[in-house]
């Protein structure tokens, strides 16, 4: 090929050669300029971010999934991740001076009449019931089931401003555990298995069409997360309340709780809601062994040191609440029958459907089960709640105050400032008898039953 009087040898490139791509065009060029001054603009203003994110030590959160693989793989290089992206120890925590702690429980006046802030409910409890006339709410007829709720009267007892020359010196509190799933085999479990062994046997309709599509998967004895925040508001509400009785010197204060799972997460809820997520530092959190396949003396599960509190010596209340409920839900249970031809609906199951409608609630925020009942029958299951534990727990039970006796001696014993050195029903004499765990100068003592 001749090209101005000269003459070049054009032969078949190498296969090397082959690949690589025509030379770019003017306006290619153009462009890839343009790419790459913006990838220098996007480096320079990560650096700077980072710098001014370094400098005003702000800190972010990522939230991501991660395989099994790759959280494997973080593992093995968390030592190169910089400490300054870890929550603990708090490096560029600023300034954090706390004002005294409150103490409301002395220097409120009196409660004032007149409407009051409620926060928002995730609990979905604005449910129609039929017979309902004056706005009231079946979920504070649930007993130990309802979420909780301030006693509008106070059980009797009024509120005043503390008399002058007087003060709050000591606290003395005891606490059940939050809301939480059923008990393992409870008749809200009962009537899941008898559901399930029924589908495809029986067509639900009208209000329990429900059940066609329903299945029984809630959890066991644990806390739900309503019953962790029920704690945590406690706490909260108890350090304003009381707060200023706490030292904080330095010195650890005395918990106490069970090892029941949801006793103990109880504890901790009310803890950090108390103190903070770093509680630990403030509280020694002792936790009372809670065991029916051993003997252990704990003043908090009493029951089990009373062989009477578990068999028909203590059933009055479970053998009254039956009478009560074949009667009280009779209406319910023919309403109900109609409705599942082929169950065998018993006043059993409506008593069951009543405890789902609670613990499904507390669960999952809503329950059909809760329409299901009029009003007049949610006031009788409340009731039935009342003759059971009266029975079952309290003063018409032979065994209630032989159960509660060791943690009734305690008390004594703390505002007599003195520890217990021989046993006394449930109370644990190797705790009891020695100020490390049974402090005598403390202001709190926070127990929890469960």
């Amino acid at each position: 090929m001749g090209t101005g009087g000269m003459y070049t040898r054009v032969e078949d490139a190498p296969e090397s050669w082959k690949a690589l791509p025509p030379l770019p065009s003017e306006k290619q060029r153009l462009t890839k300029r343009s790419l790459f001054g913006i990838q220098i603009l996007l480096f320079v203003g990560a650096v700077t971010f980072f710098v001014m994110l370094y400098k005003s030590f702000a800190f972010g959160t990522a939230i991501g999934c991660v395989s099994g693989a790759a959280l494997s793989s973080s593992r093995a290089h968390l030592s190169d991740t910089p400490q300054y992206f870890q929550t603990k120890p708090e490096l560029f925590a600023g300034p954090t001076p706390t004002g005294p702690a409150p103490f409301l429980a002395q220097t409120n006046p009196a409660p004032f009449l007149g409407t009051s802030y409620i926060p928002n409910s995730p609990l979905e409890t604005q449910i129609p019931i039929a017979g309902n006339k004056n706005d009231s709410n079946i979920f504070q007829m649930m007993g130990q089931l309802s979420h909780y709720f301030p006693n509008p009267v106070g059980f009797g007892v009024d509120e005043y401003s503390l008399p002058p020359g007087s003060e709050i010196v000591q606290l003395n509190m005891l606490s059940r555990h939050g809301s939480r799933y059923p008990t393992t085999g409870s008749g809200a479990f009962k009537f899941g298995q008898k559901h399930k062994n029924m589908t495809g046997d029986v067509k639900y309709t009208g209000e329990l069409s429900f059940l066609n599509d329903w299945n029984y998967q809630l959890g066991a004895e644990i806390l739900v997360p309503i019953g962790k925040q029920e704690l945590f508001d406690s706490g909260t509400l108890h350090y304003y309340q009381y707060g200023h009785l706490y030292p904080n010197n330095g010195s650890k204060i005395i918990a106490r709780s069970t090892t029941q799972d949801r006793m103990t997460k109880s504890a901790e809820y009310f803890l950090a809601g108390f103190f903070g997520l770093e509680w630990p530092t403030n509280v020694t959190l002792l936790l009372a062994i809670e065991d029916s396949t051993g003997v252990w003396n704990n003043s908090l599960a009493g029951y089990y040191n009373c062989n009477n509190s578990n068999n028909y010596r203590s059933a009055g209340g479970n053998n009254a609440t039956i009478e009560w409920y074949e009667t009280y839900l009779a209406d319910a249970t023919a309403r109900l029958q109609k409705l599942a031809p082929g169950f065998g609906w018993t006043p059993k199951d409506s008593y069951d459907a009543q405890s789902l409608c609670a613990y499904e609630t507390v669960a999952y925020g809503y329950s059909q089960f809760c329409g299901l009942f009029t009003y007049e029958e949610w006031e009788g299951y409340e009731y039935s709640i009342d003759i059971q534990f009266a029975g079952n727990n309290a003063f018409q039970s032979p065994t209630g105050r032989a159960v509660g006796i060791g943690y009734v001696q305690e008390i004594l014993a703390r505002l007599q400032h003195h520890t217990i050195d021989s046993p006394i029903a449930q109370v644990n004499v190797t705790l009891d008898n020695n100020t490390a765990t049974f402090p005598l100068d403390h202001k709190h003592d926070k127990p929890y039953s469960p």
